[in-house]
């Protein structure tokens, strides 16, 4: 067990599944999955933290900053968050989905095509992004004349290898699997 994780057997795996809005595709058939307070983040660098769990994962092409604060979705890639540092309110799945407030130690793991957009962050928000092995994440607006494109591009998606977290052995491949 990774120093910087929480026990596997301590963690309450949160689900959400979304439906089509009709602007926001989200995931026909995976959930958006939530680990709570996951990672271990009391750090000097609370974004090494997740940059070290993602890779030792194999989910790479990592990034630091925030959330966006528009509607927005991969329709190429599913994509992990961890909350390194402060908190958000964030609206996950479109406009009728669900606003959770995530913070540190928190890490959502978005399958391709489920909406995000930051509502209200802390003044310290700092998020570590991560993809699985593929090619580099799109960058959707539910765009109409995106559409067409993207509901093909979301279920060509394949599921990945790992876990963004626990690697071979987590949550990501027992709740997409069934």
């Amino acid at each position: 067990m990774e120093p910087y994780l929480r026990s596997r057997d301590q963690l309450q795996v949160v689900t959400y599944r979304f439906a089509d809005d009709g602007v926001i595709p989200n995931h026909r058939s995976f959930s958006m999955l939530v680990y709570p307070q996951v990672l271990r983040v009391a750090t000097t660098d609370p974004a090494a933290v997740a940059e070290q769990c993602f890779m030792a994962t194999g989910w790479g092409s990592t990034w630091r900053n925030g959330i966006f604060d528009f509607q927005h979705y991969h329709s190429n890639a599913h994509e992990a968050l961890a909350i390194c540092r402060g908190s958000a309110q964030v609206r996950f799945g479109g406009e009728a989905g669900v606003t959770l407030t995530v913070q540190a130690g928190d890490v959502v793991v978005l399958p391709a095509g489920t909406g995000h957009k930051r509502l209200s962050p802390s003044g310290d928000l700092l998020v570590v992004g991560a993809y699985p092995p593929g090619p580099a994440c799109d960058l959707c607006r539910g765009q109409p004349s995106e559409r067409p494109q993207v509901l093909v591009n979301i279920e060509c998606v394949p599921l990945p290898p790992t876990d963004p977290v626990y690697g071979k052995h987590g949550p990501l491949l027992e709740h997409w699997h069934s």
